[in-house]
């Protein structure tokens, strides 16, 4: 039981990051690639009936740390108290500035909504970055299981590290170069014209981006946690994992060079899915590693909840999750195709 909900924790966080991920990369290009007013409503547009579903995602992988593994719940909502009070006011900003932007017809009143839905996404989507980086390092954790972080320390990856150094911040731009490529091929394949060139342009840089930073965290990751390519060695099957994340960058690159829209993002996609579930098989069977003591780490089982919360849990899940499929697979589907302004419709 335990392993199978910290299969659904990383299914719900790596869904989270596909689905939601457009939608930051989305507003990390929304003022460069957008020149006016018409262009900027048509981005909005293209995430407006999905952003907020994509958010789901979010709580309901906190639902499932909160009864699942309490400890890492507790653990980490302590430890990591300033970064996730910095995620709120931002996925708070973030949309208001989708939602205020239209009540006043004014060029100052836009234009301060669009800077905070671009601000907004692009330290979102670094803060989540070095998220996974202080996850991939590990953190300080004490007999206890608990710890505390500061913003950071000497920047340098020692045990009693900050938030940030030169690792999660690496990691960090990883995140930004992946999600704004997605969410470039996302807005390409729902917009025309002048934009959805631009925003083929912006993909296109990115997926450089995305290769030369990837390559860098990969060393990284091999040089200050070996230890995560032990899963690899022991089960060679593991390895289905980055080889797909490889195949979505090359479709990247390639299908960008064939501009096919649609295929470049089913690869953004794929690249994400496969990274993300690279690095959980590799973290297995620890949640949240510890940089001082490995004896302190919380794994899957030190962390859980009873057996009889976990197996009453599954019944639920199941059935949320059947839900909340139906219901992202009717959305995508009635909202399906290109993007047009018209008029003062939102």
């Amino acid at each position: 039981m335990e392993t199978f909900w910290y299969i659904a924790l990383a299914f719900m966080i790596i869904m989270y990051v596909v689905l939601d991920g457009f939608d930051l990369g989305a507003g990390i290009i929304h003022l460069s690639a957008a020149k006016n007013d018409n262009e900027r409503r048509t981005i909005i547009n293209s995430i407006g009936p999905l952003w907020d579903g994509n958010e789901v995602w979010l709580i309901a992988a906190g639902g499932t740390l909160f009864f699942a593994f309490p400890l890492l719940y507790a653990s980490s909502f302590s430890g990591f108290y300033l970064p996730l009070i910095m995620v709120l006011w931002l996925l708070i900003g973030r949309a208001l500035g989708i939602e205020l932007r239209k009540h006043v017809d004014n060029p100052l009143w836009k234009s301060f909504w669009d800077a905070m839905f671009f601000l907004s996404s692009l330290l979102l989507v670094i803060i989540f970055g070095a998220a996974l980086g202080n996850l991939v390092r590990g953190v300080p954790l004490d007999e206890h299981g608990f710890f505390f972080e500061p913003l950071w320390t000497t920047f340098t990856v020692v045990p009693n590290a900050g938030i940030l150094d030169w690792f999660t911040v690496l990691m960090g731009i990883v995140a930004l170069f992946t999600l704004t490529a997605h969410g470039s091929n996302f807005i390409a394949m729902k917009t025309e014209n002048g934009l959805q060139q631009k925003a083929r342009r912006y993909s296109s840089i990115s997926n450089w981006g995305v290769l030369l930073t990837s390559i860098a965290a990969l060393i990284s990751v091999s040089v200050i946690r070996p230890e995560v390519w032990n899963n690899y060695s022991i089960h060679i099957w593991g390895y289905i994992f980055p080889i797909t994340g490889l195949a979505g960058l090359a479709g990247m690159v390639y299908y960008r060079f064939k501009q096919n829209d649609y295929r470049a993002f089913l690869s953004s996609a794929m690249f994400i899915i496969g990274m993300l579930s690279a690095t959980a098989f590799g973290l297995y069977p620890n949640v949240l590693s510890a940089s001082t003591d490995p004896k302190n780490s919380l794994t899957i089982y030190n962390a859980s909840t009873g057996q009889h919360g976990l197996q009453i849990g599954l019944i639920w899940w199941i059935i949320g999750i059947i839900l909340a499929i139906g219901y992202f697979i009717y959305l995508f589907y009635i909202f399906r195709g290109k993007v047009k302004v018209t008029g003062e419709s939102y």
